[in-house]
């Protein structure tokens, strides 16, 4: 029988990348690659947001898969501001979908890790083998604290993009402008702060309405 959290080392293009996985009680509906924070800020797979996101997943029948990027935890390299990273999430996607070919693959990302994700999806559409759906929680975008600055693609019409009313690392007025020309919508959380700081199960129940479905109609 499958452990229902197991550390794991994937090869990657700069060498290992160490993996939180959980796997749900029955047979997964579906699979999750999950993207934390920035790592130079310590962001890592444990941080409180993709824990909190990994879990509800796991419990409601996903099998989750939480990466360190370079240079956290047993994952070699070093940070690459989110290139080499997106090249090793794809990494693990066409291992994940070697392994499970049947399950739905979905991408998550918070912070940075959404920003990371935005680069993922576009890459797996690019090699014919596009995600069921993107999740962004907070997601890196524009000019934000510490001087930083993301200029992320476009991403699919149906994306889920989820930010806090009163983020103080990314605004909001960031992320409407980039979604503003796509005409996506953003589910903005009312007094929300970068970390959804009593405000997780509000934003947990957005991403399960969300999957729920797809996942069950597949």
């Amino acid at each position: 029988m499958n452990e229902p959290q197991v550390r794991d080392l994937w090869g990657g293009p700069a060498g290992r990348i160490e993996l939180i996985i959980d796997r749900p009680a029955a047979a997964p509906r579906g699979a999750a690659i999950i993207a934390h924070p920035h790592p130079l800020l310590g962001g890592n797979a444990e941080h409180k947001v993709p824990a909190m996101l990994a879990r509800t997943l796991r419990n409601d029948g996903w099998m989750t898969l939480r990466p360190n990027f370079r240079g956290v935890g047993a994952t070699e390299g070093e940070h690459d501001e989110g290139n080499g990273e997106a090249d090793d999430l794809v990494a693990v996607a066409a291992r994940l979908r070697d392994m499970h070919a049947d399950l739905p693959l979905v991408l998550i990302g918070f912070s940075f890790g959404g920003y990371v994700q935005i680069a993922v999806s576009q890459k797996l559409v690019d090699s014919g083998a596009p995600p069921m759906r993107l999740v962004l929680v907070g997601a890196g975008i524009g000019h934000v604290e510490g001087s930083r600055v993301y200029v992320p693609g476009n991403v699919p019409p149906d994306t889920l993009i989820i930010h806090g009313e009163k983020d103080e690392r990314v605004p909001l007025c960031n992320v409407m402008r980039w979604a503003e020309p796509q005409g996506i919508p953003v589910v903005v959380v009312p007094g929300a702060d970068h970390f959804f700081a009593r405000r997780l199960p509000v934003l947990t129940r957005f991403v399960l309405a969300h999957l729920k479905g797809d996942a069950c109609n597949r």
